[in-house]
């Protein structure tokens, strides 16, 4: 995948899934925004999907060095 599919997919993640999430509206309200975040970085599917696109653009830009 070259770089704008992988930022196409994370867009297409976060409007998908992320910006109506129950849990973090939930999470934000009762812990706080840092809370909420960490959720969805560390235990949420779609976090790791990000983290997983985060990665390919990572190692696309290593090999552009």
């Amino acid at each position: 995948m070259n770089r704008k599919e992988v930022v196409d997919k994370v867009d297409e993640l976060i409007d998908t899934y992320c910006k109506d999430c129950f849990l973090k509206a939930h999470f934000r309200k009762e812990y706080g925004k840092t809370y909420a975040h960490r959720f969805c970085i560390g235990q949420c599917t779609i976090g790791e999907q990000i983290r997983h696109y985060g990665k390919c653009l990572n190692k696309n830009d290593a090999y552009q060095k």
